[in-house]
C-alpha cells in the first residue's frame, strides 16, 4: 500500500476517534448534569462558537433533551456509550492499520446508512446529506481498499 492510502486510513481512524470522544463526553455530561444542565451547557457552548441556539435544528435537539426523564437519561446515556464504543473500536483498529478494523468499519457504516437515508428523506438538510456523503465515501474507500488486497 502506498503512503497516501495509509494516511487516508489514519485520517478515517482519527475521525472515528474524535466522534467516539464527542459521543462519550456527551453521555458523561448527560449523566453528570442531567437534561436541564446539559441544555444550559450546550446553549453556552453554541453561543461561544457562534451557533444560534434558537436555530431550527439545534433548538429541536435541545428540546428533546430537556424532555428526558430520569430513567430515560440512563437509557440514552447507555446507548451513547455503546455508540461511542463502536467508534472507539473502529478508530483504534484503523489507526493501528488492522484489517479486521476495515471490515468492521464497513459493516458498522453500512448498518447506519439506511437510517441516514431515512432521516434525510424525512427531514432533508445539508448536515444530514453531508453526513451521509462522508459515510458513503468512507465505506466506498474501505471496500475498494479491501478488494485490492484480495
Amino acid at each position: 500500500m502506498t503512503r497516501a492510502r495509509d494516511d487516508m486510513l489514519l485520517l478515517i481512524g482519527a475521525f472515528k476517534l474524535v466522534k467516539a470522544a464527542l459521543i462519550v463526553a456527551l453521555a458523561l455530561d448527560l449523566l453528570r448534569l442531567g437534561p436541564t444542565g446539559l441544555v444550559a451547557t450546550a446553549t453556552r457552548w453554541a453561543t461561544r462558537v457562534h451557533i444560534d441556539p434558537d436555530g431550527r435544528h439545534f433548538a429541536r435537539v435541545l428540546t428533546a433533551v430537556a424532555w428526558l426523564g430520569g430513567s430515560h437519561v440512563k437509557v440514552v446515556s447507555a446507548a451513547l456509550f455503546v455508540y461511542g464504543g463502536l467508534f472507539l473500536v473502529e478508530g483504534v483498529g484503523l489507526v493501528l492499520r488492522r484489517r479486521w478494523a476495515e471490515y468492521f468499519t464497513v459493516i458498522v457504516t453500512c448498518s447506519f446508512i439506511p437510517l441516514e437515508v431515512y432521516e434525510l428523506a424525512r427531514r432533508p438538510d445539508g448536515g444530514r446529506a453531508a453526513l451521509l456523503a462522508v459515510n458513503v465515501a468512507i465505506m466506498w474507500y474501505l471496500v475498494w481498499r479491501l478488494r485490492r488486497r484480495l
